[in-house]
């Protein structure tokens, strides 16, 4: 049976967005391969930041879905971070989910059992 090995966004500031998403999401890199490449692990699988040079021709972009225990408190660090928050969905009692930025524009998103404040 197939299993994710990871899910990368294509970035164009390894540096900055290694320190975003360390601070809106609390992320240690597991490996770094300079300005190519930089992977967290969470759980079984593996969040990563790709290089353009290093990801698949043409690829841009990237929608990784992220659980957070508390939404508000997901919101107030991606804010504190330097993201934003493009939308927000209220799924009543499965949850919720942010749409949030990095400072790039790349999209991800926090879902949480909660809803967020």
């Amino acid at each position: 049976m197939p299993r994710m090995q990871s899910v990368y966004t294509v970035i164009r500031d390894m540096d900055a967005a290694e320190r975003f998403y360390g601070a809106a999401l609390g992320l240690s890199p597991s490996f770094r391969d300079g300005e190519r490449w930089c992977q967290f692990r969470l759980g079984n699988t593996n969040f990563a930041l790709s290089s353009i040079e290093e990801a698949a021709p043409g690829a841009a972009g990237s929608v990784a879905v992220f659980e957070a225990d508390d939404a508000a408190e997901a919101e107030r660090r991606v804010r504190q971070a330097g993201g934003g928050i493009v939308a927000r969905r209220d799924m009543g009692s499965h949850g919720a989910v942010l749409t949030c930025a990095d400072p790039e524009g790349n999209l991800f998103q926090i879902f949480s059992r909660t809803a967020a404040g």
